[in-house]
């Protein structure tokens, strides 16, 4: 056994094989059920063509047959590529290409969407179609893929925990990016691994583990097709648990699932997420009492949205985790940290996390100097296809240790805290001073009638820069620009106040509940006269 997520998912089916890995509404299946499942459909892949180091796309909500796909994929040790399903043509055309898929999985409502670009994409072979008939030519049904064919392992060939994940990342501008990870980083980098303690030594030690535990339910609410929604599945699994799944992402049925399923710890990203939960929480009547934790990973919780979890869900760990798909997880909040007043974070192992400035050398405790987040040991690879973007981001000191650069401004206080201001790329230079764009949205989101923002930099004849708010504003309240004005003049220096504010009816975000700063901006620029 390796260090590779087929290995041991294989070794927890042999070992809790009629504990329950998965449900997904009405649906489950046990650890036995869902790997012989799997066998099914990687039999299916290689008939097609599919093996070793050969990239799979899955454009799909949230189900049995992404996670199945996922494993089957792993198993046969081929490339698992996450596609968003919310991207147009243009997008779909960019990914399929720059990814490389030589088949993809695909929800069969997005069938439209995939005929217009498959044909262009030569690489791009097999079809299959989940949940239900497809009109797209060509298209396998994902039940006749799996269906008739055995579950035995004795087609596989020996893994390695050098084999290959990729994770597409859209980030907050520009076109995604494909994040290389050898499977044994990413087991170490993600959870798996226990990266606020001691690493595992041998692969054998997750199996036992996950045998000697009892059956720990997990829902990540974030989709399958960002790193954290796969990451936090895998996570679970390692520990024996069981993972729950809603489709969509929808506050109501979630907080469902967490009642029917007895919930443990439920995973979301940022105040996307936690916002119209914590709505719903105030508004309905469900019994919560099984909920030990909430963590935020992917974006930070603001410090009201935080208290008002709080409040509402007395008793339950509210969790911010710093991390990014380059790094997997970093470190998590201190206590007081949230993006109005500072996030804080208290690095575990200081020889692997710090802040270097431009010449690659780790800033002084408490000088004030500010400098980039940048991490070593189990971090990715690079980016695929992309040389140039790898170089720049990870880099090796003249002492032999290799950093990723996450692009996050901080600096290290005194006792060793690092103050993350944000990133760096999104940094708004006003006549010469710095506003980070996340301290803003924080203030403004504390507004009790704004629902979301995302700030972002206009051009100024003056300034050169001036700041600007895109509003969401709460369902039936009409906050001014007046309103906004006053509440951030209190709370923030006059530099880093929104001269510009736009209303729009709905906040456009990533599936996964990142600001879409490009967006934000387009808009901003076409409300200007």
């Amino acid at each position: 056994m390796e260090f590779n997520h087929a290995d041991l998912f294989e070794g927890l089916a042999d070992a809790i094989g009629d504990r329950v890995a998965v449900v997904c509404g009405d649906r489950r299946m046990t650890y036995a059920e869902l790997d012989a499942h799997a066998d099914r459909l990687a039999r299916f892949l290689l008939e097609r063509g599919i093996g070793p180091g050969a990239h799979v796309g899955f454009q799909l909500y949230n189900g049995i047959e992404y996670v199945a796909g996922l494993l089957a994929v792993l198993k046969i040790r081929a490339v698992p590529v996450n596609v968003n399903y919310r991207y147009v043509e243009a997008e779909l055309r960019y990914l399929y290409t720059d990814s490389d898929i030589a088949l993809l999985l695909f929800d069969a409502e997005f069938g439209a969407r995939v005929a217009a670009v498959a044909a262009e994409c030569p690489k791009l072979e097999t079809l299959v179609s989940v949940g239900g008939p497809s009109d797209v030519k060509g298209a396998v049904p994902y039940e006749e893929a799996v269906a008739g064919r055995a579950a035995g392992r004795d087609v596989y060939t020996k893994r390695s925990g050098d084999d290959l994940y990729i994770i597409y990342t859209g980030g907050t501008t520009g076109m995604p990016k494909g994040v290389m990870w050898r499977m044994h980083d990413l087991f170490m980098a993600f959870g798996g691994g226990n990266p606020q303690g001691e690493p595992l030594s041998e692969p054998g030690q997750v199996v036992e583990t996950a045998r000697a535990n009892g059956p720990i339910i997990m829902m990540p609410a974030a989709p399958l097709m960002h790193g954290a929604g796969q990451m936090g599945t895998f996570v679970t699994w390692f520990l024996g648990g069981t993972v729950v799944y809603t489709r969509r992402f929808d506050a109501a049925e979630v907080l469902r699932a967490v009642e029917r399923e007895r919930v443990l710890t439920l995973n979301i990203t940022g105040d996307a997420m936690a916002r119209p939960l914590a709505d719903e929480i105030a508004a309905g009547s469900y019994d919560l009492s099984s909920l030990f934790a909430l963590s935020s990973t992917g974006a930070i919780l603001s410090g009201t949205v935080r208290e008002r979890l709080g409040e509402l869900l007395p008793g339950v760990m509210i969790i911010d985790s710093f991390g990014t798909t380059e790094s997997g997880y970093t470190a998590s909040a201190v206590a007081g940290s949230s993006p109005e007043s500072g996030l804080k974070y208290q690095p575990k192992n200081t020889a692997r996390l710090a802040v270097l400035d431009a010449t690659l050398t780790p800033v002084k405790p408490g000088s004030g100097e500010m400098g980039t987040v940048a991490k070593a040991g189990n971090i990715a690879l690079g980016y695929y296809n992309d040389p140039e973007k790898t170089a720049a981001t990870f880099v090796t000191t003249p002492d032999g240790t290799r950093w990723l650069l996450t692009g996050d401004l901080a600096r290290v206080e005194d006792d060793g805290t690092i103050l993350v201001f944000g990133r760096g790329s999104q940094c708004i230079n006003t006549g010469g001073e710095k506003v980070f764009p996340e301290e803003v949205e924080a203030v403004l989101k504390g507004h009790p009638a704004v629902f979301d923002a995302v700030v972002t930099g206009l051009p100024d004849p003056r300034w050169g820069t001036r700041v600007a708010a895109v509003v969401e504003p709460r369902e039936g309240v009409a906050p001014t620009p007046e309103d906004l004005d006053a509440h951030c003049r209190e709370r923030l220096s006059g530099y880093k106040v929104p001269r510009t504010y736009v209303f729009v009816p709905r906040m456009v975000r990533s599936p996964s509940g990142k600001a879409d700063y490009k967006w934000a901006n387009q808009t901003a620029r076409a409300a200007q006269p």
